[in-house]
């Protein structure tokens, strides 16, 4: 299988100490489930073609629609959900560009503003967007009003859209009461970052799972190791040969969402992993995660295709 060629800035300067995605990942050990989808990934320019937004917190090295599903080929998915970068703003054409060009094998999530009119929303959809994202992490964008993320929620329910929230877990209580009043089907990123180096069964994260339980339109992706990890990416001398995974101190959290709501649960690589700052991922390696999150045969296919055929493409079940 091909594999991804090596990133390209576009003629952008990247961000000082950026770190561009492997260009040469592992073969996964691990057999995804047949018609497995990819259901966090990002495409990043290519710059000359689309620019950057003027107002983005960083700069990226480029991420190509080519480069993107080279790489879904290679580790063995058959399908993505493209997810629009920040570092584009609500400028979404290079997003709808790789769904145009995926022949039907790839959803997408807009970030939208509530100037959007009908027609566009209309476009979007037909060019395979199913939802919008809210991004609530300080560092990456700047605030937007929650009443126009309520009416930018209101307008897409009736296309059958969901909202997908980003936000840091010391961020919910203040959020709650937003989130919970959403009119749509609400997808959580990363398990809204929580901490763990705290305790699984501690109060930070028992509330997350209290947002899930009470709230059964509430769907979360079990993702992003890589970034919420202490432990780092290494197996410790002697747990390799014992079949211990790198990452190894998300495992509990990802497992408890993926055992607690087996129909609730995605999964994505986050290729091409921007604003990371100690290591890169071998997106290989993290393919290698699953099974470690979801340890039955049923529980890795409703993570991977079940939930998100459901979701993004209800029309082939």
């Amino acid at each position: 299988m091909s594999q991804p060629s090596k990133p390209t800035t576009g003629g952008f300067d990247k961000t000082p100490g950026w770190l561009d995605w492997t260009a040469s990942p592992s073969q996964p050990r691990f057999q995804l489930p047949a018609g497995s989808v990819d259901a966090h990934c990002h495409v990043f320019g290519p710059g000359d073609q689309f620019p950057y937004a003027a107002e983005r917190k960083y700069t990226p090295c480029d991420a190509s629609k080519a480069q993107l599903y080279a790489l879904r080929d290679h580790l063995g998915f058959a399908r993505n959900i493209v997810v629009q970068a920040t570092c584009h703003g609500a400028d979404n054409r290079a997003m709808v560009d790789a769904l145009r060009s995926s022949g039907g094998r790839a959803r997408g999530v807009a970030t939208v503003k509530r100037s959007v009119s009908d027609a566009e929303l209309q476009d979007l959809h037909a060019a395979g967007v199913r939802g919008v994202r809210f991004n609530f992490v300080r560092r990456l964008v700047d605030f937007t009003p929650k009443d126009e993320l309520l009416e930018i929620a209101s307008r897409i329910a009736p296309l059958g859209w969901h909202v997908v929230i980003y936000f840091e877990a010391v961020d919910l209580p203040e959020l709650w009461d937003f989130f919970t009043a959403l009119p749509t089907t609400v997808v959580v990123d990363h398990m809204g970052r929580p901490d763990v180096s705290l305790p699984v069964d501690g109060p930070q994260f028992a509330l997350f799972e209290r947002f899930m339980r009470e709230y059964p339109n509430v769907w979360s992706k079990v993702t992003c190791p890589e970034r919420l990890s202490v432990s780092g990416p290494k197996a410790l001398p002697g747990e390799q040969a014992a079949g211990l995974a790198p990452y190894r101190d998300v495992i509990p959290f990802a497992r408890r969402l993926v055992e607690q709501f087996p129909d609730r649960v995605l999964w994505g690589t986050d290729w091409p992993h921007p604003n990371l700052k100690d290591h890169m991922p071998d997106d290989g390696q993290l393919v290698d995660f699953i099974p470690h999150i979801a340890v039955t045969a049923e529980a890795q296919h409703q993570l991977l295709v079940s939930n998100p055929m459901r979701l993004y493409w209800p029309e082939a079940l």
